[in-house]
């Protein structure tokens, strides 16, 4: 891959994080039953966004881990066991944040808040981003695998 390129895409993961952040901490001040709150009653006194903010903590390790992974393919180190490793690991944070979002998604059922729609759609929206990030990363797992296993076979053969 050109180094431009790989730029761009580690580009692109750091605006995803910082974009997530942002949401993170923004959205909590609009949301109707904080509108007339505190800060402090906003991010001190709410359990489920405590909740929601250890759950996002694998979205950021899946990105930290893909920003490395992407360093990888610009050092042309790509088919290494500690790439497999690195999408391993992005894979299971994907599979994380489902169940995390999947608690969240009961939680919301639970409450038995009257407009709880906008909160599972989110969700709804999240578990299939997951699940097309859990997909793609188990193919190119077993693929990068595959190719480290006959790149070892060839070195021990030389």
């Amino acid at each position: 891959m050109r180094r431009g390129s790989i730029l761009f895409l580690r580009g692109v993961l750091v605006l995803i994080g910082i974009g997530a952040a942002a949401f993170l901490l923004w959205e909590p001040q609009t949301e109707g039953r904080n509108a007339s709150a505190t800060a402090f009653a906003i991010y001190f006194e709410d359990p489920f966004l405590a909740y929601i903010y250890i759950a996002s903590v694998p979205l950021f390790v899946g990105l930290y881990q893909g920003f490395k992974v992407l360093g990888y393919v610009g050092q042309d180190v790509m088919l290494s066991p500690d790439a497999v490793r690195r999408m391993r690991a992005i894979k299971h944070c994907a599979m994380v944040i489902i169940g995390f979002v999947a608690g969240a998604e009961l939680l919301i059922v639970l409450q038995n808040n009257d407009d709880p729609q906008g909160g599972f759609f989110l969700g709804v929206l999240i578990v299939f981003i997951s699940t097309v990030v859990v997909t793609a990363t188990s193919v190119i797992e077993r693929t990068l695998q595959s190719a480290v296993d006959i790149k070892s076979e060839n070195d021990l053969t030389v």
